[in-house]
């Protein structure tokens, strides 16, 4: 009887353990957080590489916390401007979707729509930097975010110490040359965004005079998102200091837009996208009235 109580109590601590989770350099058990030692080093990019879309990890559509994802067909064309944060030591060593182990010290990244496995180059868009990262996890389940990064990676872009940041997640492929890290004024997709069915298009970025009332308004960017697009707005107050006139987020079509002016003719509103054009290398397009 004894030895019958014995492994019962011996069993409840390892359930207790179980629930509670482990604590390791992150903090507290349940907590995500930073390794304790030193992850500032040089962690070089991934070489992107032919791979085949794995079975495991691209369910589709698949569901979460009540929400439906739809997978996207391929990452030809993908471009979006959104929020990134970042993954640590409450997940290393578990397993992805894919079923790999996650390290926090590999240049590794989650997805909610992309295939696995993915190669995507994030820049940052504060400071320019820029890394290139294998996509082999679903997330971030947060509406406000549209990609988790591992610690390192999100170290190198310096994202790790604020938690999150705005960012523009390209698709990268086997034998591409290499781009150029992308300005903030160059965030206009050349390539037709892949879109989510059912959900919109995740970011539309372009520079346009868009007649309103009988007003001209220089648009800047649209976002899926009202977060993406405040601090947008809030980084076009303090980049484009020379300018007068209101910067503004609206809601329309399911975008939240980011617009100048207005405009009293289209003379003035040429002469302030030419002025955009020239600081931030934005190429307008002027619809007429």
């Amino acid at each position: 009887m004894f030895r019958v109580n014995l492994l019962v109590a011996l069993l409840a601590i390892l359930l207790l353990a179980g629930c509670f989770g482990s604590r390791g350099p992150g903090g507290s058990a349940g907590r995500d957080g930073p390794p304790g030692r030193d992850a500032d080093g040089d962690y070089p990019d991934v070489t992107p590489r032919r791979e085949p879309i794995t079975r495991a990890g691209n369910k589709n559509p698949y569901t979460v916390l009540g929400k439906t994802y739809h997978l996207l067909p391929t990452a030809e064309g993908y471009r979006e401007v959104g929020i990134a944060s970042w993954y640590g030591t409450k997940f290393h060593g578990r397993a992805t979707s894919n079923g790999e182990a996650y390290d926090m010290f590999a240049m590794t990244a989650a997805h909610k729509t992309l295939p696995i496995p993915a190669y995507v180059r994030v820049t940052n868009l504060e400071n320019g930097r820029s890394a290139i990262v294998r996509v082999n996890d679903r997330g971030p389940f947060h509406s406000d975010r549209i990609i988790d990064l591992s610690y390192v990676a999100a170290a190198k872009l310096d994202l790790a110490r604020k938690g999150s940041g705005l960012v523009i997640v390209e698709r990268v492929f086997p034998g591409e040359a290499p781009l150029a890290a992308p300005t903030l004024a160059a965030t206009a997709p050349t390539a037709p965004v892949a879109t989510p069915l059912p959900p919109p298009a995740p970011v539309i970025v372009t520079s346009t005079v868009i007649p309103e009332s009988g007003e001209l308004y220089l648009q800047l960017a649209a976002f899926s998102s009202l977060e993406n697009a405040e601090i947008f707005r809030a980084r076009m107050a303090r980049e484009l200091d020379w300018n007068r006139e209101p910067i503004q987020v609206i809601q329309r079509d399911n975008l939240f837009r980011v617009r100048m002016g207005p405009y009293r003719s289209r003379e003035e509103a040429d002469a302030v996208a030419a002025q955009v054009r020239q600081s931030h290398d934005f190429s307008p397009v002027i619809q007429k009235p």
